[in-house]
């Protein structure tokens, strides 16, 4: 082969993968993405734009899959997050159990726990009220960490404690499909509907 014929086949083989790669940009950077966007739009508008949740007059105040800071003790709180539920990024701190650190944190989460519900002794303080999530974004708590909240949230707010248990059982996840998972409880739809019986 000669000097010319070898470099034709190098411009054609360069030429080939320049046209493949538009190919694929085309395909890959601008079709999939619009046709997936265009069915989820269709088929799951509301988890395609995030899961929003808006108040009464359609300001939007979070996300359902997005954990909050709940600092009025009258609302239901949710799980310790270790970067304020940013939902720029997640994650935690991975401590093992025996980290000084970990024992230090779930310590001051005890005694805080113990001074804002003296009627609750620390036994029966469910462990996902003072431990993070994976992500640090979780926005639910267990049924009986929600429970568990309910003596409290009950004297400050003037509601009957059956009136709370009744709203936290409306608004109990079971397992999906019956095995994946376990029951859970979203806080800010919970604290949305607690806020709602409290200003009637």
């Amino acid at each position: 082969m000669n000097n010319k014929e070898s470099s034709h086949k190098k411009n054609s083989m360069i030429g080939i993968a320049i046209r493949i790669s538009l190919v694929m940009i085309v395909l890959c950077g601008i079709i999939y993405p619009t046709v997936s966007t265009g069915v989820a739009q269709v088929i799951f508008p509301n988890q395609a734009n995030g899961s929003m949740v808006k108040d009464g007059e359609g300001k939007v105040i979070g996300s359902e899959l997005i954990g909050q800071t709940f600092t009025n003790p009258a609302f239901f709180q949710g799980r310790i997050s270790s970067i304020e539920n940013n939902g720029a990024g997640s994650g935690s701190n991975n401590y093992a159990p025996s980290n000084p650190e970990l024992v230090k944190r779930i310590q001051q989460s005890m005694v805080a726990w113990e001074a804002a519900n003296p009627d609750v002794p620390l036994e029966q303080l469910p462990i996902d009220l003072v431990t993070n999530s994976g992500s640090g974004l979780d926005p639910h708590i267990s049924p009986a960490s929600a429970k568990a909240q309910i003596p409290r949230i009950s004297k400050l707010t003037g509601l009957d404690q059956a009136v709370l248990q009744e709203l936290v059982d409306s608004h109990t996840k079971e397992r999906d499909l019956g095995v994946f998972g376990e029951p859970r409880v979203n806080v800010l739809l919970l604290n949305i509907d607690l806020g709602g019986k409290v200003n009637k």
